[in-house]
């Protein structure tokens, strides 16, 4: 977290000094919690002691050390002197437990809330307080937010450039809170927050995902209006989206629970108002899982109320949105698979060795290495794609080289097609070396037969073997072609 109100009171307000953080704890806990629970599955005891002590160490320090029993918050503490601008922040102390705002009642950073994230504070110790705070105007609560930092500390700033965490709305640390708020509902006993406090945190979080009337996220927001001014230039963060937000859907707001076990669990924050809503073919533990709200039974014409499904057969109902337990069928044992998968020879997001990409020309705003880097989509920006704009020739190519001989039999070319003067290419060729001389491939199949923006141009052929591969494109007369990825499977 750059430029947060940490930092800030050190010599590098950029990165900082060495601390204690609530974050930082979390993710080890959850860490060592996970490989306990894997060593279980092995039936190997000792890594599973030992991790689980390293777990309870981690919990014990973060409640004791980290929990500010005056402010009701964890906090990260400085792990030794710093000294900045005249002003002292003392080792082992909290967030304004001493430096330039010492004694301050405020120094609240939504970070706190990440141990609830993974479940880790235990429950009826009084930890839940925090949460009051999340819902609060004078907290971290904005049109636009959660903001990053309280809004009343001394330190609260908003910024127009890159990577301020010291108020601005930053989305994953949204979706941490989100997820982490979906836990204490679910989880806790407690009378702070609510399900009317997801939901609405949820909508504006959805609200958040808008630039100019259409979809689109970046690193950071103003909390207060919602503009991404100054956090989403070029090749920065343009459709800064985090899978999580899924996640918030799948097992918040519906609430399936994963588990270790073979019983599915409902905890839906959905409110019981809604007069519908539905979460299709969820592959889940080996089945592909429905569950269905249907309030008067009109919708979906399956009867009243919750209805769980699994493979298409229902196995559990209700006529209550309410927490639901029901075992699932059991599992028919996977056929065997054939040891030859399918491998894409092309793809290489390191950047070094092989394979390599060599193109006859490229704009130089969109560089070669994007067409293997296992990657693709078709919007402008971010610029995942490679394009021949400015490119005086009528045809261009694109080499892959495999560094060794290898056996293929499928090529998938992903045109782009900006209707703006780059597109798909008039026609293209498909090559290999035959270690002298560029050759056709032979007997080629191709779907779809022309050329094709926005999805992928299959090539299938016989199995052959070459180092490298070569497709030359002849640029249409509107513009010139362009690519987001060039796979080779064999």
């Amino acid at each position: 977290m750059e430029f947060n109100i940490n930092s800030r009171q050190t010599k590098d307000i950029l990165r900082g000094a060495p601390g204690y953080r609530p974050t930082i704890n979390a993710y080890r806990w959850a860490d060592a919690i996970t490989i306990a629970r894997v060593a279980d599955l092995a039936g190997d005891k000792a890594p599973a002691d030992a991790f689980r002590a390293k777990a309870a160490g981690l919990k014990e320090n973060l409640q004791k050390k980290l929990w500010d029993p005056k402010r009701q918050f964890f906090f990260p503490m400085s792990q030794r002197d710093e000294e900045a601008d005249g002003f002292k922040v003392k080792a082992l102390t909290l967030t304004h437990q001493s430096g330039r705002h010492a004694g301050s009642a405020y120094g609240r950073e939504l970070i706190g809330y990440v141990p609830w994230q993974f479940s880790m504070p235990d429950a009826k110790k009084g930890y839940e307080v925090a949460w009051k705070k999340l819902t609060d105007r004078d907290g971290f609560a904005a049109p636009f937010g959660p903001t990053t930092v309280e809004r009343n500390d001394p330190m609260f700033l908003l910024k127009k450039t890159c990577c301020w965490w010291s108020g601005q709305s930053w989305p994953y640390a949204t979706s941490q809170t989100l997820k982490a708020l979906a836990n204490v509902l679910q989880e806790y006993e407690q009378d702070v927050v609510t399900k009317a406090d997801y939901l609405k945190l949820l909508t504006t979080f959805a609200k958040t995902h808008r630039k100019g009337g259409k979809p689109y996220l970046a690193e950071a927001c103003h909390p207060d209006t919602g503009s991404f001014e100054g956090h989403d230039g070029y090749n920065h963060s343009e459709h800064y989206f985090h899978s999580s937000f899924n996640d918030l859907l799948i097992t918040g707001l519906v609430g399936l629970r994963p588990r270790d076990d073979d019983t599915l669990e409902l905890k839906p924050l959905a409110p019981a108002e809604w007069a519908y809503f539905a979460l299709d073919n969820v592959p889940y533990r080996g089945h592909l899982v429905g569950i269905m709200w249907d309030r008067d039974g009109t919708r979906y014409k399956l009867g009243k109320g919750l209805r769980v499904f699994a493979n298409g057969k229902e196995i559990a109902a209700s006529e209550r949105l309410a927490p639901l337990a029901v075992k699932l069928p059991s599992v028919p044992k996977p056929a065997e698979r054939d040891a030859a998968v399918p491998v894409n020879f092309a793809v290489n997001n390191d950047g070094t060795y092989y394979p390599r990409v060599l193109p006859s020309f490229s704009n130089p705003r969109t560089p070669p290495s994007k067409l293997i880097d296992g990657n693709y989509w078709y919007h402008r920006d971010p610029p995942n794609r490679w394009t021949c704009e400015g490119s005086p020739n009528a045809s261009d190519s694109v080499v892959i080289e495999f560094g060794a001989n290898r056996t293929i039999h499928t090529a998938k070319l992903y045109f782009l097609d900006d209707e703006k003067g780059v597109g798909p290419p008039a026609k293209f060729d498909l090559e290999h070396w035959d270690g002298k001389a560029w050759q056709p491939i032979p007997t080629q199949t191709r779907a779809p037969e022309k050329p094709t923006g926005h999805r992928a141009n299959v090539i299938r052929f016989p199995s052959l073997a070459t180092d490298k591969v070569r497709a030359v494109l002849h640029h249409a007369e509107a513009g010139k072609s362009g690519l987001t990825e060039f796979e080779v499977w064999g």
